[in-house]
């Protein structure tokens, strides 16, 4: 196990601590103020400096990240807000979003508010609204490695339509400075149901500066609407806030490597050495990233969102034709890796294997 810049085994970690806490480990606990009152919360530390906080009210969400301190995420004025003050209709959604390092979207509908049929659909879904049943914490040493794993599972169902189930497994390891969410979606209904699912990435001040840059393994990308298709020449590069800033959204068609991981990044190169954060996901079964761009004043924010489908609502996807489905006793596993990039060579080699991948296709 590597602590600060020296490998220790297991035995010799043991000799030199009282308690895991020392290096790292997790944390379980409950908040207590104001409209948080109630939510679930554990703290990862990874003994990197790569610290984050999972909600397992929020669907195993993760809200707070940071790397030595520094902030890496961003954080809406709502908190991290219990789920019982969810409300569905139009974009009261966005009363309870949290934002931070991952809000899920989905998973029977995300996008937009509006019609899909007899159903009046809101704001990006329930998802990020459901508790988590069966919360497990599984850390533990491997040999000379300790494994951080928390899992946990939660339904999105209703009586007479779909009957969706998400298995969700969080895993890192002390000494690294990353994180990777495995998800397994299956229908435990009775007829073939919408699925659809987004990854909603929000990184915020100080990786997000008028400096920043964003590098993805897209080969083609799209406007979502006509503001933002006047933006799309500057889709990797960012301002400092302005004031009524209206959002841009672009949608991109992600190439993968040989082993069929796309990838993309938001750069700061004048922090320090330079950092970044970084995305690793799976094409299989996320072949698209949404990117959500809103330089407004308070409101500061770069959304990097994998997704399987195009962020719009679900009766605008069935009209394209190209609304996700699942049948049933089908399953689906969506991986996603987020970590931290430190320093001018992990930047280099990163936008090099991207650079790469686009060479390739």
């Amino acid at each position: 196990m590597k602590i600060g810049n020296k490998i220790y085994s297991k035995a010799e970690l043991q000799k030199r601590i009282g308690n895991l806490g020392q290096i790292g480990g997790v944390r379980h606990y409950e908040l207590l103020e104001g409209s948080n009152k109630g939510t679930r919360a554990i703290d990862v530390n990874t003994g990197s400096g790569f610290n984050f906080t999972i909600l397992p009210d929020r669907g195993m969400d993760i809200s707070r990240a940071s790397y030595k301190g520094m902030n890496l995420v961003y954080q809406t004025p709502n908190g991290e807000v219990n789920p019982a003050f969810y409300q569905s209709q139009g974009s009261e959604w966005l009363r309870t979003f949290f934002a931070g390092l991952l809000t899920t979207c989905g998973l029977t509908y995300l996008g937009p508010p509006g019609k899909d049929g007899d159903d009046d659909l809101g704001l990006h879904g329930r998802y990020s609204a459901s508790p988590a049943r069966q919360v497990c914490d599984l850390s533990r040493w491997e040999k000379d490695e300790y494994r951080i794993e928390l899992s946990g599972h939660l339904e999105e169902s209703i009586l007479f339509g779909s009957k969706i189930r998400l298995n969700r497994t969080i895993m890192s390891q002390i000494g690294l400075k990353s994180l990777y969410i495995e998800d397994i979606v299956e229908n435990y209904g009775s007829t073939d149901s919408p699925f659809t699912i987004l990854y909603h990435i929000n990184i915020g001040f100080p990786v997000l500066d008028k400096n920043s840059k964003l590098v993805v393994s897209s080969n083609k990308i799209f406007s979502y609407d006509e503001l933002s298709k006047s933006g799309i020449i500057k889709f990797n590069q960012f301002s400092e806030p302005i004031a009524n800033y209206q959002e841009q959204n672009f949608f991109h068609e992600m190439l993968g490597d040989k082993e069929g991981y796309a990838y993309a990044a938001l750069i700061n190169t004048e922090i320090e050495n330079g950092i970044g954060v970084y995305i690793k996901f799976a094409i299989a079964n996320l072949p698209y990233l949404s990117e959500w761009k809103m330089m407004g004043e308070v409101d500061y924010v770069v959304a990097l969102e994998p997704c399987n489908t195009k962020c719009k609502n679900r009766g605008d996807l069935r009209r394209e034709g190209i609304l996700p489905m699942i049948e049933p006793g089908e399953s689906k596993k969506t991986e996603v890796e987020i970590g931290v990039l430190v320093g001018e060579k992990e930047i280099s080699d990163f936008v090099s294997k991207i650079d790469a991948i686009k060479k390739i296709k």
